[in-house]
């Protein structure tokens, strides 16, 4: 299997523990903190098998921290209602293509 789609399914659970720690009220409720802390450890388990596999380090934790702002992100909107403003649409499209250019520019200083 790829070993992006570790990556990806951690930054899955990434946007999970975000979401999870906003249920723990500032980590005051005993069931939502453990519950965040349980799923912290997975996303990072995730990332670390990406790791492992021989990814960069500076592109899989990008990959991994992007994909968790970017689910964070349409979580707060599809869970909390939150709005976004175009500066923050804006941003996040640039965060989304530094990401890819990182990616693409990473695998193409190896072949030279």
């Amino acid at each position: 299997m790829n070993p992006w789609v570790f990556v990806v399914v951690g930054g899955f659970f990434e946007m999970l523990w975000a979401t999870t720690m906003n249920y723990s009220d500032g980590f005051t409720d005993p069931f939502w903190t453990v519950v965040t802390f349980l799923i912290s450890l997975v996303s990072v388990y995730f990332l670390n098998i990406g790791m492992k596999s021989g990814l960069p380090v500076g592109a899989c934790y990008a990959v991994w921290t992007g994909c968790g702002t970017v689910l964070s992100t349409i979580s707060g909107i599809l869970v909390f209602g939150q709005v976004l403003g175009a500066l923050e649409v804006l941003f996040l499209a640039i965060l989304i293509g530094g990401i890819i250019l990182l990616q693409y520019f990473d695998g193409k200083e190896k072949s030279e």
